[in-house]
């Protein structure tokens, strides 16, 4: 193969990994990241899809946060959900509960994100920052979507 050919082949590659990446999948990080989400499960309250489908269902005055990232959001999120990524959450979360005038610290809400994972953590964060009615939704996104349940997704541009 020339130089050329070879030069054209992996920029054609890199193209399209970054036009179509690959989702993180949970075999792709060590188990202590695992034992990490299983432990602080075990510090707040979760609940399960079931249960959090019947809180979307009575629309209860609940903040409901979607903490995966914005394009995911976009993609598809549950009807009412504020998009707060849990890398933004100790930071853009105030604006949702009132701050600076009536800061509600105990706000009920409902983290969820695809897996369970980062919504344990991100709900572990809000209790650590005086949070007492922050729940985790222990559930996959696209058990959620698969089970007919209500998605919204984003108009593209």
């Amino acid at each position: 193969m020339t130089s050329r050919k070879f030069s054209f082949l992996a920029a054609a590659l890199i193209g399209v990994a970054i036009a179509f990446p690959i989702p993180v999948l949970a075999q792709n990080y060590p188990a202590s990241v695992k034992e990490l989400v299983l432990s602080t499960r075990k510090q707040i309250k979760t609940v399960d899809m079931a249960t959090f489908k019947s809180i979307v269902d009575t629309r209860a005055p609940v903040l409901i946060v979607d903490v995966r990232e914005p394009d995911e959001y976009a993609e598809g999120h549950v009807p009412g959900a504020v998009n707060v990524p849990r890398g933004l959450l100790e930071f853009a979360i105030w604006s949702e509960v009132g701050f600076p005038d009536k800061t509600d610290m105990n706000r009920q809400m409902y983290l969820y994100c695809k897996t369970g994972g980062r919504c344990t953590l991100a709900t572990k964060t809000l209790q650590d920052l005086g949070f007492t009615n922050a729940t985790a939704v222990v559930m996959q996104f696209a058990d959620w979507k698969k089970a007919g349940n209500p998605v919204v997704a984003e108009k593209a541009m």
